[in-house]
């Protein structure tokens, strides 16, 4: 069994109407449809997708474990990432009206997803998460993305995401011509608050 065998979650305006796409990705332990569940938070509009990691999760170790000890399982799961936006392309909408949304576990493998494949997107939420690997893993990735709106929001004290993480995934975007936003939250925990998703409901906005 592999990620590639759930089914992709959907929900707001029909695929084949719809002129934007909204990829969300959920953290370990959840579900798609717990994911999607935010949505009605936000714009009415775009398609809504959400891919389901098996048993409810990307990968088994943490998300600063050695990238190996979390294979074949973390590969898959960009794969499914990249999945979903090829049934949104396919359907019409061009990748830069695709935007994605994760949180958590879901946050970092949208993060680290978007680093290898980058090029112009309709803009990135990373909800708690950063780009994957170990300390000083080398961030030697290519391409642009050429003005890409992102937003990083995280906790000072996240138990699972050091902050310091979130400081270099900002700075790894950054140099690739994203144009990010990070928000840090004094004593937040590991959750998403109101302030976070005003700013999410205006990168959707502006798909």
């Amino acid at each position: 069994m592999t990620h590639q065998d759930q089914p992709l979650q959907r929900t707001g305006t029909p695929l084949e109407e719809a002129d934007a796409a909204v990829i969300m990705v959920h953290g370990r332990g959840a579900t798609a449809q717990g994911m999607l569940g935010m949505s009605q938070e936000l714009p009415d509009g775009p398609a809504y997708l959400a891919p389901q990691a098996e048993r409810g999760t990307w990968y088994p170790y943490s998300f600063m474990a050695p990238m190996e000890q979390n294979q074949p399982h973390l590969a898959n799961a960009l794969q499914a990432v990249g999945d979903a936006i090829e049934t949104a392309t396919e359907a019409g909408i061009p990748r830069e009206r695709v935007m994605l949304i994760g949180f958590s576990q879901g946050a970092c493998l949208s993060s680290e997803y978007l680093a290898r494949n980058a090029e112009r997107y309709g803009g990135f939420a990373a909800l708690s998460g950063g780009l994957i690997g170990p300390e000083g893993t080398p961030r030697e990735y290519e391409g642009s993305f050429d003005g890409t709106p992102v937003f990083l929001g995280c906790s000072d004290v996240d138990p699972h995401i050091p902050v310091e993480r979130v400081h270099e995934t900002a700075e790894v975007f950054e140099a690739m011509d994203a144009a990010v936003t990070e928000n840090i939250y004094e004593g937040m925990g590991h959750t998403v608050i109101p302030d976070e998703l005003e700013h999410v409901r205006a990168l959707v906005a502006d798909l």
